[in-house]
């Protein structure tokens, strides 16, 4: 899972950013362990149908929709012939639905249609990037069609994948993802993605400025991810617990009791 590709990313976005530079040696590693990288649509459609998915099989994916991934990252994925899928966040992309959220360059609509030609996945992301989880019903299903609406209007096809903003979802969301017409959607959960986990619930591993090659090149593998990501877990939960906190006050402060 990655965010941003770029040079001078912004505060907002540095941490989990990597360079062109390191995403380049990076699709280079996969390349050279001969792993096979595939789409999110690609992967449930193999999963669903009993086909056999291509040996060593690898997601690469982005989320929110930053500039970088047209000027940085298409160049170097074109360059192995690898598929990717780029789940963007509609109301951040650079056009006529922008609601000014984006937190650093993002792409325009042309290049997103340039990615999409070029054999890249475009997938959902909601509209605003909200914690879906925490949003009313109704809030839910608009973020949720409203993106799929824009991305079928611009691209002429119908988005079959989702991303949740932030990995935050809950059996309401992914029930909701369901029933709005996309056929699967990615969590983060920082581990491998296993069909047990559902099609909506699908985990991945974080990229970030922070790792380097040894430990890309581990994570890839399937090594010692568990201990890669382990300080990542224990924030995770505890951010949850505060979560979960805040929202059962504001329950309480809207009924009174």
């Amino acid at each position: 899972m990655y965010h941003a590709v770029a040079t001078d990313p912004n505060e907002a976005t540095r941490a989990l950013s990597v360079t062109p530079e390191a995403f380049a040696e990076q699709m280079a590693v996969l390349a050279e362990l001969g792993l096979n990288p595939v789409t999110s649509a690609e992967l449930a459609a193999c999963w669903r149908s009993g086909r056999p998915l291509p040996g060593r099989p690898v997601l690469i994916t982005f989320d929110d929709g930053y500039e970088g991934v047209h000027r940085h990252a298409l160049p170097a994925l074109a360059k192995h012939g690898f598929p990717a899928t780029l789940f963007v966040s509609t109301g951040w992309i650079q056009g006529p639905y922008d609601t000014g959220g984006g937190l650093d360059t993002m792409l325009d609509w042309d290049q997103v249609r340039e990615l999409a030609a070029a054999g890249v996945e475009i997938g959902g992301h909601s509209h605003s990037h909200p914690q879906l989880d925490q949003v009313s019903g109704a809030t839910l299903r608009f973020e949720l069609i409203h993106c799929k609406e824009i991305i079928s209007d611009q691209l002429g096809s119908v988005p079959a994948s989702f991303a949740y903003p932030y990995g935050y979802s809950s059996r309401r969301v992914r029930q909701a993802v369901r029933e709005t017409g996309y056929a699967q959607a990615l969590a983060v959960g920082n581990g491998l993605a296993r069909r047990a986990q559902g099609p909506y619930a699908l985990r991945r591993v974080t990229v970030r400025r922070g790792t380097d090659i040894a430990e890309f090149e581990r994570v890839v593998q399937g090594r010692a991810i568990a201990r890669t990501f382990a300080g990542d877990r224990v924030l995770t939960k505890g951010y949850a617990l505060v979560r979960r906190t805040r929202r059962a006050r504001r329950l309480v402060s809207r009924t009174g009791a």
